[in-house]
Protein backbone atom coordinates (compact mmCIF):
# COMPACT_ATOMS: atom_id res chain seq x y z
CA UNK A 1 0.00 0.00 0.00
CA UNK A 2 1.68 3.55 -1.19
CA UNK A 3 2.03 5.60 1.66
CA UNK A 4 2.48 8.78 0.36
CA UNK A 5 6.29 8.85 -0.29
CA UNK A 6 6.56 9.86 -3.36
CA UNK A 7 10.09 9.82 -5.72
CA UNK A 8 10.56 13.80 -7.22
CA UNK A 9 13.68 14.36 -8.68
CA UNK A 10 16.98 13.68 -5.98
CA UNK A 11 14.92 13.08 -3.34
CA UNK A 12 12.10 11.16 -1.50
CA UNK A 13 8.89 13.95 -0.18
CA UNK A 14 8.05 13.35 3.72
CA UNK A 15 5.28 10.27 4.51
CA UNK A 16 2.63 10.98 7.07
CA UNK A 17 1.34 8.54 9.95
CA UNK A 18 -0.80 8.68 12.79
CA UNK A 19 0.20 6.96 15.71
CA UNK A 20 -2.46 5.49 18.54
CA UNK A 21 -1.04 5.56 22.09
CA UNK A 22 -3.23 4.99 25.15
CA UNK A 23 -2.55 8.14 27.68
CA UNK A 24 -2.87 5.60 30.72
CA UNK A 25 0.40 3.89 29.05
CA UNK A 26 2.83 6.74 27.62
CA UNK A 27 0.79 10.38 27.31
CA UNK A 28 2.15 13.22 24.99
CA UNK A 29 2.67 14.99 28.37
CA UNK A 30 5.06 11.46 29.49
CA UNK A 31 7.74 11.79 26.40
CA UNK A 32 7.57 15.87 26.48
CA UNK A 33 9.27 14.85 30.07
CA UNK A 34 11.97 12.87 28.75
CA UNK A 35 15.11 14.95 27.69
CA UNK A 36 14.95 14.19 24.12
CA UNK A 37 11.24 14.54 23.63
CA UNK A 38 11.44 10.89 22.34
CA UNK A 39 9.97 7.29 23.07
CA UNK A 40 10.79 4.35 21.19
CA UNK A 41 6.83 2.94 20.00
CA UNK A 42 6.67 -0.21 22.07
CA UNK A 43 4.11 -2.86 22.25
CA UNK A 44 2.90 -2.56 18.73
CA UNK A 45 1.65 -6.27 18.03
CA UNK A 46 0.34 -6.05 14.82
CA UNK A 47 1.98 -7.06 11.82
CA UNK A 48 0.79 -4.64 9.14
CA UNK A 49 1.71 -1.83 12.09
CA UNK A 50 5.05 -3.20 12.76
CA UNK A 51 5.70 -3.55 9.01
CA UNK A 52 4.90 0.50 8.31
CA UNK A 53 7.81 0.57 11.13
CA UNK A 54 10.45 -1.46 9.48
CA UNK A 55 9.47 -1.10 5.55
CA UNK A 56 7.50 2.55 5.09
CA UNK A 57 8.81 5.02 8.23
CA UNK A 58 11.62 6.91 7.40
CA UNK A 59 13.35 9.47 10.18
CA UNK A 60 11.57 13.08 9.54
CA UNK A 61 8.68 12.12 8.49
CA UNK A 62 5.28 13.83 9.75
CA UNK A 63 3.81 11.82 13.59
CA UNK A 64 -0.12 13.15 14.59
CA UNK A 65 0.34 11.61 17.79
CA UNK A 66 -3.08 10.29 19.07
CA UNK A 67 -4.88 9.45 22.65
CA UNK A 68 -7.11 6.54 22.10
CA UNK A 69 -8.65 4.23 24.60
CA UNK A 70 -9.47 7.03 26.88
CA UNK A 71 -12.38 9.62 27.65
CA UNK A 72 -11.45 12.35 25.09
CA UNK A 73 -9.64 10.23 22.27
CA UNK A 74 -8.29 12.58 19.71
CA UNK A 75 -4.99 13.88 18.47
CA UNK A 76 -3.02 15.31 21.03
CA UNK A 77 0.60 16.68 19.51
CA UNK A 78 2.86 16.69 16.71
CA UNK A 79 5.95 14.34 15.96
CA UNK A 80 8.17 12.72 13.90
CA UNK A 81 10.12 10.16 13.42
CA UNK A 82 12.95 10.35 14.89
CA UNK A 83 15.17 6.61 14.69
CA UNK A 84 14.60 4.20 12.09
CA UNK A 85 12.81 0.53 13.76
CA UNK A 86 15.10 -1.66 15.61
CA UNK A 87 14.20 -4.78 17.67
CA UNK A 88 10.99 -3.83 20.28
CA UNK A 89 13.08 -4.66 23.33
CA UNK A 90 9.91 -5.32 25.00
CA UNK A 91 9.58 -8.93 23.19
CA UNK A 92 12.27 -9.96 25.26
CA UNK A 93 11.08 -9.18 28.92
CA UNK A 94 9.25 -11.87 30.41
CA UNK A 95 7.79 -9.45 33.05
CA UNK A 96 6.65 -6.99 30.24
CA UNK A 97 2.58 -7.13 28.74
CA UNK A 98 4.16 -7.31 25.82
CA UNK A 99 6.48 -10.41 25.96
CA UNK A 100 6.70 -12.75 23.23
CA UNK A 101 8.29 -16.33 24.12
CA UNK A 102 8.42 -16.93 19.97
CA UNK A 103 10.78 -14.37 19.49
CA UNK A 104 14.51 -14.13 20.02
CA UNK A 105 17.61 -11.70 19.80
CA UNK A 106 18.79 -13.68 16.71
CA UNK A 107 15.09 -13.96 15.23
CA UNK A 108 13.16 -11.00 16.75
CA UNK A 109 9.59 -10.68 15.74
CA UNK A 110 8.65 -7.25 16.51
CA UNK A 111 10.15 -4.13 15.78
CA UNK A 112 9.83 -0.19 16.93
CA UNK A 113 10.77 3.66 15.54
CA UNK A 114 11.66 5.96 18.21
CA UNK A 115 9.45 9.14 18.04
CA UNK A 116 9.93 12.42 19.04
CA UNK A 117 7.54 14.95 20.30
CA UNK A 118 7.62 18.42 18.39
CA UNK A 119 5.28 20.16 19.66
CA UNK A 120 1.82 19.49 21.82
CA UNK A 121 -1.42 20.86 20.53
CA UNK A 122 -4.84 21.28 21.39
CA UNK A 123 -7.01 18.08 21.47
CA UNK A 124 -8.53 17.61 18.43
CA UNK A 125 -10.92 15.02 19.12
CA UNK A 126 -12.56 12.01 17.40
CA UNK A 127 -15.78 13.81 16.70
CA UNK A 128 -13.82 16.92 15.47
CA UNK A 129 -12.24 15.58 12.54
CA UNK A 130 -15.43 13.30 11.76
CA UNK A 131 -17.27 16.66 10.78
CA UNK A 132 -14.28 18.40 9.32
CA UNK A 133 -14.24 18.67 5.34
CA UNK A 134 -11.30 17.02 3.36
CA UNK A 135 -11.16 14.15 6.09
CA UNK A 136 -14.36 11.42 5.45
CA UNK A 137 -11.63 9.04 3.83
CA UNK A 138 -9.33 9.10 6.24
CA UNK A 139 -8.66 5.86 7.62
CA UNK A 140 -8.70 6.59 11.19
CA UNK A 141 -11.96 7.03 10.56
CA UNK A 142 -13.42 4.33 8.81
CA UNK A 143 -15.52 1.96 10.51
CA UNK A 144 -13.73 -0.81 12.24
CA UNK A 145 -10.51 0.61 11.72
CA UNK A 146 -8.46 -0.54 15.12
CA UNK A 147 -4.60 -0.50 14.18
CA UNK A 148 -2.61 1.62 16.12
CA UNK A 149 -0.29 3.26 13.48
CA UNK A 150 -1.90 4.67 10.36
CA UNK A 151 -0.44 6.37 6.97
CA UNK A 152 -2.38 10.15 6.85
CA UNK A 153 -2.12 11.36 2.93
CA UNK A 154 -0.31 14.92 2.71
CA UNK A 155 -3.69 16.54 2.08
CA UNK A 156 -5.45 15.17 5.33
CA UNK A 157 -2.09 16.06 7.34
CA UNK A 158 -2.75 19.99 5.81
CA UNK A 159 -6.37 20.39 6.77
CA UNK A 160 -5.26 18.29 10.02
CA UNK A 161 -2.24 20.87 10.73
CA UNK A 162 -4.71 23.75 9.77
CA UNK A 163 -7.61 22.85 12.05
CA UNK A 164 -4.87 23.29 14.82
CA UNK A 165 -3.91 26.27 13.79
CA UNK A 166 -1.00 25.65 11.44
CA UNK A 167 -1.33 27.88 8.37
CA UNK A 168 2.24 26.49 6.87
CA UNK A 169 0.68 23.83 6.08
CA UNK A 170 3.84 21.19 6.25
Amino acid sequence: MPTGRHFRGTHFTMAYWLMKSEPAEVSIDDVLQQPDRSIDWFGVRNYQARNYMMRDMQVGDGVLFYHSSCAQPGIAGLAEVARPALPDETQFDSASPYYDSKSTRARPRWFNVAVRVTRKTRLLSLAELRGTAGLQDMRLLARGNRLSILPVTPGEWKIILRCLGDSSGG
